[in-house]
Parts: C-alpha cells; sequence; structure tokens
C-alpha cells in the first residue's frame, strides 16, 4: 500500500496544486489525508487536492512523489480512477 503526490504544478483558486493518490484503497488514502490535516473536501472522486504549501508535509509522512501521468496511471491500475461523470450521460442505475 502507497500513496503517491505528483509536483504541485496545478493552479487554481490562486494557489499550485497537487494530487495525492492510493494505489490500493481509498480507505488508506482518507486516513493518510487525515493524518497530514487535509479536510475531507479536498477529496474529489478518487484523490485529494493538496495545496503546495502542504506537499512537503505529505511526502515527510511517506508520500511517494511521481509525475502527474504515473498518478494517474497508477489509479488506473488500482482501479480507483472515477472519472468526470458527463453532463449529457444519463443517470446510471
Amino acid at each position: 500500500m502507497t500513496v503517491y503526490i505528483d509536483p504541485p504544478e496545478w493552479p487554481g483558486h490562486g494557489r499550485m496544486w497537487s494530487h495525492l493518490i492510493s494505489d490500493s484503497s481509498l480507505r488508506e488514502l482518507h486516513e493518510f489525508a487525515a493524518d497530514i490535516g487535509l479536510p475531507r473536501r479536498a477529496f474529489d472522486r478518487d484523490h485529494y487536492d493538496v495545496p503546495a504549501e502542504s506537499h512537503a508535509a505529505a511526502v515527510r509522512r511517506g508520500a511517494v512523489e511521481v509525475g502527474s501521468r504515473e498518478v494517474v496511471r497508477r489509479l488506473h491500475a488500482a482501479g480507483l480512477r472515477r472519472r468526470r461523470r458527463s453532463p449529457q450521460a444519463p443517470a446510471g442505475p
């Protein structure tokens, strides 16, 4: 079980952001995020949005630094990738 983080290179709301993911379970991800003080509202479908100023704390706690493409690849490999639903897509059962 490993938690991964990409570089803080995603702009938004006047800040730069990273993405924090797990390669095995969302439970592990939620526990890790809570341990480094991320609020649950920072969770977005399959990852946590991490402000640049929290990146180093995540790495100190054990998050492995990888590139953004590797984050997506690992999410897919783990079966944890959750795509945003298209507004035109019909509602599922």
